[in-house]
């Protein structure tokens, strides 16, 4: 579990370093029209992480999505050949194209190229945490880049189709334990603000009401909200919690349990 929470904290930390740009401006730094097919597809392996089935599907379904409701999804896949802006006019791109770039020489693969109209739905910050997810070293390791790709552009089109998502769906094992542990020192704080201070006061509510403001950020934004808002499941809430309520009771006790039992004579 700490292993874990230490590759998400890096992973986050080290897309901050980088700016979590969503754009491909290395990517299109150049222009190389010969690195593209001289056929129309809106997927372009170059480096060749899509196994043949999995791309022929991907095509497919690209194909009907746009079809379908009129974006315009692209994949474009590389590694040291890049065909840099010569993919706008080839692909027509516009404002409603959404452009994925799979580059496997960065520490997180993904890149996104979003027109104007595609951020009406969805904000700047629904990409940045869509590329932390699916495009970080520790998910294409123990999923592959092929994966890393489909289930980016599934999310999209999910979202999409639901006029738009503030956050990216889902509740990843490691983003859970984070809100779970956020829960628990948020209880921590609160029982320990909690502890009587008067004689024959049973509950100090003017402390636990002052250190609100800390409590409250880490149980309800940080614990409880990243939970709510990315999925519909009672468990995660529930163990949240119930966190809350044991680290408040330790804590809350803590000062019982540390009293010496008196010495008999």
């Amino acid at each position: 579990m700490l292993k874990r929470l230490q590759q998400l904290i890096l992973i986050i930390f080290t897309t901050c370093l980088i700016g979590l740009s969503v754009n491909t401006q290395n990517a299109l730094a150049v222009n190389n029209p010969e690195f593209l097919p001289d056929y129309q597809t809106p997927v372009v392996d170059l480096a060749n992480y899509l196994p043949e089935t999995q791309e022929a599907s991907l095509i497919e379904d690209i194909k009907t999505f746009e079809a379908e409701t009129g974006w315009k999804l692209r994949v474009l896949t590389q590694f040291d050949k890049t065909p840099g802006r010569a993919v706008i006019k080839y692909w027509g791109l516009d404002d409603k194209s959404i452009l994925l770039v799979a580059d496997g020489k960065g520490g997180n693969i993904l890149a996104f190229s979003i027109g104007d109209d595609v951020y009406e739905l969805l904000s700047r910050t629904f990409w940045i945490e869509l590329q932390t997810r699916f495009g970080n070293m520790y998910f294409v390791r123990e999923n592959g880049e092929n994966n890393a790709i489909v289930e980016a552009l599934n999310t999209v089109k999910f979202c999409l189709l639901q006029n738009g998502c503030s956050v990216v769906p889902g509740l990843p094992q490691e983003q859970w334990i984070l809100t779970l542990i956020t829960s628990t020192v948020g209880g921590v704080i609160f029982g320990f603000a909690a502890i009587p201070r008067k004689e024959g006061q049973v509950f100090a509510w003017q402390w636990a009401l002052i250190m609100a403001p800390l409590w409250g950020i880490l149980f309800l934004a940080f614990g409880i909200g990243p939970v709510v808002t990315r999925t519909s499941e009672w468990l995660p809430l529930f163990r949240n919690v119930m966190g809350f309520m044991l680290g408040a009771l330790v804590a809350y006790l803590s000062p019982f349990f540390n009293q010496s039992s008196p010495s008999e004579t």
